[in-house]
């Protein structure tokens, strides 16, 4: 359980990080393409990051609790 434990963990490292270029990138656009749909499209994939960021956050919620 452990070894589920910490790659799950090694996951949402990664995860973190991915969202942070993202969230990076998107702020260093123009204002006119944060609001086009280029920044929309890269707005959704962060809160799909996060998302699944919750995801694996509950994962190991359950994996403490066995």
């Amino acid at each position: 359980m452990l070894e589920a434990f910490d790659l799950i963990e090694q996951a949402m490292s990664i995860l973190e990080e991915v969202k942070d270029e993202e969230q990076e990138a998107h702020d260093n656009l123009p204002e006119s393409l944060q609001y086009g749909e280029r920044g929309e499209e890269m707005e959704g994939f962060i809160e799909m990051l996060d998302e699944s960021y919750g995801y694996l956050e509950d994962a190991n919620s359950v994996i403490g609790q066995i």
